[in-house]
């Protein structure tokens, strides 16, 4: 029997890390969890399990393994036909008839996908509406904190359960059958779902770093239920600011509630209620400027004049700073307003608002550039790639030994599914700054997808070894919010992962 006081001081614990809610009530729950968990993971009793949790450092599938026994990741193909049927008939034809003529691409975001059924029913839904599919850029993006179920659904081979509310020619059209009578997802669905691992509660986004930015709708269901409230708040708000303008939050009907999703429109269709970003709904959110500008300031100077950063120009949303060693900060005073302005509104994701500050002209050169920066950032994370392309261009125009920059274009050429040109552009930011912790990420990742495992490693094994100049709490510059520790730990998983297959 675990005595209360460790309950207690455990369910602290998963809240912070997990974000899962349990009160004082549920501790019988966490109790139970314990004994898979602890089984799971080689502890003989339930207390050894929660004390190593408690007092050692925590692996990713560890994490996994007891988040998988504290909640239900149980689901099926097409789960709640209302909300399939508004989206094929009244969302996704007008979105569909906009992209069609504006770069042909979608993004789309299951968060909590658990074993796969949901984003690749997103998948299907959407190539039964297209009949030119494969002319489309389709990124589905799908994530869960359970490593278990991400394996599971990257493998996209199903048993009978998981048709259970879909008609047995859909089994026919999309899967064959293997020889131990299950079902395999065909490759020209599957290719287009992308699994990784991510945390609600502890993970960076919206970022380019793990492409939870400039989405056209984030499916977020039976998820937030176990979040006590002030993390639903702060998911509801990072949600919304991974959206672009006029995008969709998609959330379970139990879900719903006018607080919580304050920052939506929240549209209400016969059968279901869906949550849709809207700049005027939230215009009247924007508090004091003044601390929250200087705040903004202050902590991307830090982020990017932190050694062991070479002295070379180095780029993120909200400056544009040269590491000379000492720590060049941005007080608000000294900036101008629109530059200002535009930075707040950024920060809270009202891109659109957050454009028309940041086109305005400036006073100085700087300004220009750090404008320049902050526009393409903000084109990007509303999907206007064409945009975003130009002004990043037009920014390394004027300064062209700059490899953020060089970054920035290669994850917006990256986004267009312009992949030479953006390795091109990778190769670039390791000229100039050979320490450039992400450029040899993405090169990984890159190469990992494109099937040059051997390549991929060698940019992996980079990374790592770029990584250890830092801290395992330290933030990666231009990751806006992951930390050495977790971009390791993710990298090491890639190429476990690689080698497995």
């Amino acid at each position: 029997m675990i005595s209360e006081e460790l309950i207690d001081i455990f369910s602290h614990y998963i809240e912070n890390h997990l974000g899962l809610y349990f009160p004082k009530e549920r501790a019988g729950d966490i109790e139970r969890a314990l004994q898979g968990a602890a089984s799971d993971l080689g502890f003989q009793d339930p207390e050894s399990c929660i004390r190593s949790f408690l007092l050692s450092p925590v692996t990713r599938a560890q994490t996994g393994i007891l988040a998988s026994h504290l909640t239900v990741g149980e689901t099926y193909f097409f789960r709640d036909k209302k909300t399939f049927d508004i989206l094929k008939e009244q969302i996704l034809p007008d979105l569909i008839r906009s992209r069609r003529e504006a770069g042909r691409y979608l993004r789309i975001w299951s968060a909590g996908c658990a074993t796969g059924e949901e984003p690749y029913s997103i998948a299907i839904l959407i190539h039964g509406m297209i009949p030119d599919f494969e002319e489309w850029k389709i990124s589905i993006l799908a994530t869960d904190i359970n490593p278990s179920f991400l394996r599971k659904a990257a493998m996209g081979i199903y048993g009978e359960w998981s048709f259970r509310d879909v008609p047995s020619s859909f089994k026919e059209r999309y899967f064959r059958k293997t020889a131990q009578g299950r079902f395999e997802l065909l490759p020209r669905i599957r290719e287009r779902v992308i699994f990784q691992y991510h945390n609600l509660a502890e993970d960076a986004y919206p970022s380019f770093a793990n492409n939870t930015n400039a989405m056209d709708m984030v499916f977020c269901r039976n998820v937030l239920m176990y979040f006590p409230r002030e993390g639903q708040t702060e998911v509801s708000r990072k949600l919304c600011r991974s959206l672009v303008e006029g995008g969709w939050l998609i959330v379970s009907p139990v879900e719903i509630s006018a607080t919580l999703f304050s920052s939506f429109v929240q549209v209400n269709f016969q059968g279901a209620t869906l949550c849709k970003k809207d700049t005027e709904k939230t215009r009247t959110e924007l508090p004091v400027l003044t601390q929250t500008i200087a705040s903004c300031a202050e902590t991307y100077a830090e982020e990017f004049s932190t050694e062991p950063v070479p002295e070379r120009w180095v780029t993120g949303p909200g400056t544009l700073l040269k590491n000379t060693g000492q720590k060049d900060t941005l007080p608000a005073a000294q900036s101008s307003a629109p530059y200002e302005n535009a930075l707040a509104l950024y920060e809270q994701g009202r891109y659109a608002e957050a454009g028309d500050e940041a086109s305005r002209p400036l006073s100085s050169g700087d300004d220009e550039n750090r404008a320049l920066v902050l526009l393409a950032r903000i084109y990007a994370d509303q999907g206007k790639l064409d945009e975003a392309l130009g002004v990043c261009e037009k920014a390394i125009s004027s300064d062209k030994l700059n490899p953020g920059l060089y970054y920035l274009l290669a994850t917006i050429q990256q986004e267009m599914g312009l992949l030479e040109k953006s390795a091109t552009s990778l190769k670039r930011v390791l000229y100039l700054d050979p320490g450039f912790v992400l450029a040899y990420f993405v090169s990984g990742d890159l190469a990992r997808r494109q099937g040059r495992t051997g390549e991929s490693k060698k940019q992996f094994e980079n990374a790592l070894s770029a990584i250890g100049r830092y801290g395992h709490d330290d933030l990666i510059p231009g990751s806006e919010g992951i930390t050495a520790g977790r971009l390791a730990e993710i990298i090491k998983t890639n190429m476990r992962e690689m080698a497995a297959a």
